[in-house]
C-alpha cells in the first residue's frame, strides 16, 4: 500500500479486484477512485490522540510555549543527558569568586563598570527558564511565518502526487471541503512537531551554553551576569585546562559581555532590531517544501519532526535581507570583538593559560557546537560573529594608539561603530 498523510492509502491490486458479488457498495467506482475512504476515522482517531498527548489540543499559535517547556526540561532532566542537578552551595560561592576577581581585572582593561546585580550560578533548568522569554521574541514571529507559507501549501504539498494525478483538473471543491478539517489538523500537528523541535533544541542549548552571554545577543530583560557550572566544568574537561582558570576566564567573558550590554544604552535595542529584522526576512524554501512534503506521513510525528529541521527555512535572497544579515554579523562580530579584546588585556600575564583559552573561544564562537547548528538549521538564523578576529584586531589597534579611552568611546554612538570594510582593513579605520 503506498502511503498518503493521515494514514490513508490506496488499495494493492488485490484489494482493488475483490469479487464484485461481494455486495461492496464500494467495489462498482474501486477501479475509478481507489482512494481508501475507510480509514478516515481510524486516521482522524490517530491525529486526535497525538494532538492530545501533545498537549496542543488548546493551542492556535505557530509555538506551544507551554510544550517547548516541557519537552526541553523533560530533555534536561532525563537519565540519559545525566539529569540536571541543583547547583551545589560551593558550586555557587566559586562563580561568585570568579565574577568579584573578573570585575577587579576588568576595571584595569575598560572604563565600563560592572554590573551592578548579585552574581548567579544556573542550573540548566534555570538558564532555560531564565532565558524563554527573549527566545519567544526572537522565535515567534519566525514561527509565524511557517505557519502561514507551510499552512497555504498544505492542500497541494502535502497531498502525494499519485493522488493529485487522479485529479487533474484540480481536486474538487467537495473533496477538498472534506478534507479541510483533517488539513487544519496537519497544520497545528505541524505548530506541534515545530515547538517539540524547538524545545529539544533549547535543551541542547542548555547543555552546551556556559553563561547568559555566551552566545552574544541578549538573552534577558536587563544585564545580569551569571554562569552555569556544570557547564563550565565540561568545557574544561573537554580542553584539558584547570577548572579553576577556565572558570575565571569565562567569568571574564561574562561579565564583559554584560558591562557593554547594560552601560551602552542604545546596544541591546539595537541587537535585538538586527535579530528581529534577519527573522523578518526568513522564508520558506518552496522546491524544499515541496520535496519533502511529498514523502512526509503528516500523521507521524517523528516525521513531522524531521520535516522542522530539515532546512526549510532560508534567508530571503534579497538586497534588504542580505543588508539586514550583514548588520547582525557585523553588530555580533563587534561585541565579541571587543569581549576579545578587553579580555586579553585584563588577564594579561596573569593567567598563563588565557591565550589557549581565548583560541579556544574564538573557534567555538566561530563554528558553533552541535546545539546551535541544530537552531540555526530549525529556525533559519545563523548567529555567528563570522569577522570576529578582524573585531579584535581593529580594537586592539585602537587601544595601540589611542589607549583603552579611545577604543570603548566606540560605543559611545552607533554611527561610531566600524562597518564591515573597515574590519577588514582596521589601519585605514583608524587613520581616518
Amino acid at each position: 500500500m503506498s502511503n498518503l498523510p493521515f494514514g490513508f492509502g490506496f488499495g494493492s491490486d488485490d484489494a482493488n479486484s475483490g469479487d464484485s458479488s461481494s455486495g461492496n457498495a464500494n467495489s462498482g467506482n474501486s477501479g475509478q477512485n481507489p482512494f481508501d475512504m475507510n480509514s478516515i476515522g481510524a486516521a482522524l482517531q490517530q491525529l486526535g490522540a497525538f494532538l492530545q498527548s501533545a498537549g496542543s489540543s488548546g493551542s492556535t499559535g505557530p509555538v506551544n510555549w507551554e510544550m517547548v517547556r516541557d519537552v526541553a526540561r523533560q530533555q534536561l532532566a532525563s537519565p540519559e543527558a545525566g539529569g540536571d542537578r541543583v547547583v551545589a552551595d560551593a558550586e555557587a560561592r566559586a562563580v561568585t569568586d570568579a565574577l568579584h576577581l573578573a570585575d577587579v581585572w576588568l576595571d584595569e582593561a575598560t572604563v565600563l563598570p560592572a554590573t551592578a546585580g548579585a552574581p548567579l550560578a544556573w542550573s540548566r533548568s534555570q538558564w532555560l527558564e531564565q532565558t524563554l522569554p527573549m527566545w519567544q521574541r526572537y522565535v515567534e514571529p519566525i514561527a509565524q511565518h511557517m505557519q502561514q507559507v507551510v499552512g497555504g501549501a498544505m492542500p497541494n504539498a502535502a497531498l502525494p502526487e499519485q493522488f493529485r494525478a487522479m485529479f487533474p483538473g484540480g481536486i474538487p471543491a467537495e473533496m477538498m471541503s472534506m478534507m479541510q478539517p483533517m488539513l487544519g489538523m496537519a497544520q497545528q500537528l505541524g505548530a506541534a512537531a515545530f515547538s517539540m523541535q524547538l524545545g529539544n533544541a533549547l535543551a541542547a542549548l542548555a547543555r552546551e551554553v556556559v553563561s547568559a552571554g555566551d552566545i552574544g545577543i541578549p538573552l534577558l530583560p536587563a544585564a545580569t551576569c551569571a554562569m552555569l557550572p556544570r557547564n563550565v566544568e565540561q568545557l574544561g574537561e573537554g580542553i584539558g585546562v584547570d577548572s579553576s582558570d577556565v572558570r575565571l576566564y569565562l567569568a571574564l567573558r561574562e561579565s564583559a559581555h554584560q558591562r557593554l550590554f547594560s552601560h551602552v544604552p542604545w546596544l541591546r535595542a539595537r541587537m535585538i532590531g538586527a535579530i528581529e529584522e534577519y527573522a523578518r526576512g526568513i522564508r520558506v524554501d518552496p522546491e524544499r517544501l515541496q520535496e519533502v512534503m511529498s514523502d512526509v506521513d503528516l500523521s507521524d510525528p517523528q516525521a513531522l519532526q524531521g520535516l522542522m529541521s530539515s532546512g526549510l527555512l532560508q534567508p530571503q535572497d534579497t538586497s534588504e535581507q542580505r543588508a539586514a544579515i550583514a548588520r547582525l554579523e557585523t553588530l555580533l562580530a563587534l561585541v565579541e570583538g571587543w569581549v576579545d579584546e578587553v579580555v586579553s588585556v585584563a588577564a594579561g600575564a596573569r593567567l598563563p593559560t588565557a591565550q589557549a583559552l581565548q583560541e579556544t573561544m574564538r573557534r567555538r564562537r566561530a563554528a558553533g557546537g552541535p546545539a546551535e547548528r541544530t537552531f540555526s538549521s530549525l529556525v533559519g538564523m545563523d548567529l555567528r560573529p563570522r569577522a570576529l578576529r578582524e573585531a579584535a584586531t581593529l580594537f586592539a589597534a585602537v587601544r595601540a594608539t589611542g589607549g583603552i579611552e579611545a577604543r570603548d568611546a566606540l560605543w559611545v554612538h552607533p554611527d561610531m561603530l566600524p562597518s564591515a570594510e573597515d574590519l577588514a582593513d582596521p589601519l585605514g579605520f583608524i587613520e581616518r
